[in-house]
């Protein structure tokens, strides 16, 4: 994977790469530095790329400047960089929940003084910002936590909103109608099988808590950058999972026949 950087707004930088899942399409991984009095670096990268994130990320920020890391949960693919980075500077604080520290301690524990507790519903003031703690609608574990920033109307989700597409841009606009709705119904069958469970009355109330934000534009770890005119059009998409046909995998058949209609040279 190569991670690579663009601007989603001018305080805004998005550190991207594009994991490519056999048969089904790619997904992007996107971490996120909020520029201001006091830098926000939003999770951390994937582990497998850890060194690409690291140096993708010196070239939008020195990471000495960086005084706080938001980890929505504890995923591979969201926390690849983060004891580096908490090694190279004393002063960033981990904001993260008491059930994300406990899972971490099961592999990488983060140090106690170093972390700062956050639950959903709760502000926290980083610099000249006030990020108030949101647990989205949808997600693949349960320490994730997204944020709502009142300064400057971004919600970021997690997990919640990802697509699996089959071109990565850098704006979620520049991809069609279709192509967002089936990548977003996609994902979330994977990602959130749960979701299948759930009373669609009950998820459309969690949705509509999103649209009552008003957010001028949405973050997710798995989606090119969302602006609000595509809000209604995303919510739509996840109302549809509860009864959309479950996600059910390649068997060993399939990937038997995968694997031989690989190009010579490609890693199996």
């Amino acid at each position: 994977m190569i991670t690579t950087t663009y601007k989603a707004a001018p305080d805004i930088d998005v550190l991207t790469s594009v994991h490519p899942i056999l048969g089904l399409g790619s997904i992007p991984i996107n971490a996120f530095v909020f520029h201001g009095s006091e830098p926000l670096l939003v999770e951390t990268g994937a582990i497998v790329d850890r060194e690409g994130f690291l140096t993708a990320l010196r070239s939008v920020i020195d990471p000495a400047d960086l005084r706080w890391i938001w980890l929505s949960h504890n995923d591979p693919d969201h926390i690849g960089a983060v004891h580096e980075l908490l090694d190279e500077n004393a002063h960033i604080k981990v904001v993260t929940t008491f059930l994300g520290v406990g899972a971490m301690s099961l592999s990488a524990p983060l140090p106690m003084d170093r972390v700062y507790l956050l639950n959903p519903g709760q502000t926290l003031a980083v610099g000249d910002r006030t990020l108030t703690a949101v647990k989205p609608p949808t997600f693949d574990n349960p320490c994730t936590t997204g944020f709502y920033d009142e300064t400057s109307g971004v919600l970021f989700s997690s997990d919640c909103f990802g697509a699996l597409l089959s071109e990565v841009p850098e704006d979620a606009a520049d991809l069609s109608e279709e192509a967002l709705r089936e990548g977003q119904v996609l994902w979330a069958t994977i990602d959130t099988p749960w979701l299948h469970g759930v009373d669609p009355g009950v998820l459309a109330r969690q949705l509509d808590a999103i649209r009552k934000l008003e957010p001028n534009l949405i973050l997710s770890g798995h989606l090119p950058a969302a602006r609000s005119q595509l809000t209604e059009q995303m919510l739509s998409s996840l109302a549809r999972v509860p009864t959309a046909h479950p996600f059910v995998g390649p068997d060993q058949a399939a990937l038997v026949e995968m694997m031989a209609q690989m190009p010579v040279g490609v890693p199996t």
